[in-house]
């Protein structure tokens, strides 16, 4: 492959690359592409916090250790104090951006959710909502009889900011028919993200691999994200992690489902830099790999490190904790010879180190 001259890889050259390239080869084919889109060697990252307003979900993806059913014990919905609370002490410490998703809640309509983003937007003006996946916003377009478009027009015009890619998982129905039964299909969450983005709404695209997938599917992932943005230039970043096991009822239906060394995920990391040439932005799942691999990211392509994530609760659940703040970041991107910056959910830049 010519670095000199980028030109847009088709499925096939990307399955090449994945099967029979050298990890030194992608690592110097990614960092050639990364170098282009990002020739002055920022590397960013954004402080937030992510909020569930709820754990209460019947959904029941197989690959979820945080849901809960609405008569458990342990199951709730925040209230607005303690969601209030959760932002004072993220505001302590610079942040800028709450994450904010929930389980799909079965009973819960839009006046639930515009009431709930109304009072965050008008009591933290300075806090941008990144807010509610695609199999969140389809449910409340269901219960409340009202499209995708007229859903998300009226959360962003109560305040809500952009949409998380959560719930892609992989964009394959033959997948998600295994790891996610009930979950929308593949036609439904690129809907929702298109809805979004014709509404003036910005979202990210994501990818969690490691179950059941094959690298056709994967790369079949990538030709839908990439043919939307092309669409509709609406997708501020590409952010891939891989499938956390412990505590999940689909490791238990499939426990010979094999663990994912790092090397795959650098992989499948580089190939994707190249291959979704319309994606500025690459972040790199520290949270998942931890904090060296995650660093090891940056030589991968990723030219992003995601969040500081003061509250994490999803994949923490499934047996994963791995934990950085500022400092350690800014570290991390400077033993690298890159520059390290804060950024904001719109990926400007706030301030540089």
């Amino acid at each position: 492959m010519n670095t000199n001259e980028f030109k847009r890889l088709t499925n096939e050259e990307a399955l090449d690359l994945l099967n029979n390239a050298s990890l030194l080869e992608l690592s110097k084919l990614a960092s050639t592409r990364k170098a282009q889109l990002h020739p002055k060697k920022v590397t960013t990252f954004v402080i937030d916090r992510n909020i569930n307003y709820t754990n209460i979900c019947w959904v029941d993806c197989k690959f979820c250790a945080f849901y809960r059913h609405e008569k458990d014990n342990d199951a709730y919905v925040l209230t607005y104090e303690e969601i209030d609370a959760k932002i004072d002490e993220l505001l302590e410490i610079g942040g800028t951006q709450i994450l904010f998703q929930g389980g799909v809640h079965p009973k819960l309509r839009i006046d639930f959710y515009e009431d709930l983003v109304e009072h965050i937007s008008k009591k933290y003006p300075m806090i941008t909502i990144h807010g509610f996946s695609a199999i969140e916003i389809d449910y409340i377009a269901r219960i409340s009889k009202l499209s995708y478009e007229e859903v998300i027009s009226r959360l962003k015009n109560k305040g809500l900011s952009s949409i998380p890619g959560a719930g892609a998982e992989i964009l394959n129905d033959d997948v998600r028919d295994i790891i996610a039964p009930k979950k929308l299909d593949v036609k439904d969450w690129l809907g929702v993200h298109e809805a979004a983005h014709n509404v003036g709404v910005k979202s990210t695209a994501t990818m969690m691999y490691g179950t059941v997938e094959t690298f056709e599917q994967i790369i079949g992932h990538w030709d839908s994200i990439r043919t939307l943005q092309d669409k509709t230039g609406g997708f501020r970043a590409y952010i891939m992690w891989s499938f956390q096991s412990s505590n999940t009822k689909l490791a238990q239906e499939l426990p010979n489902i094999p663990a994912l060394s790092s090397n795959a995920y650098l992989r499948l990391l580089a190939v994707a830099r190249l291959y979704l040439d319309n994606f500025k932005n690459i972040q790199s799942s520290w949270v998942t790999q931890g904090s060296y691999i995650g660093q090891m990211a940056l030589k991968f392509g990723a030219n992003d490190l995601g969040s500081t994530m003061m509250e994490e609760n999803v994949v923490s659940a499934a047996g994963t904790a791995n934990e950085m703040n500022q400092e350690e970041m800014i570290k991390l991107i400077k033993d690298l010879d890159e520059n390290p910056a804060k950024r904001d959910t719109a990926y400007n830049i706030l301030e540089r180190f």
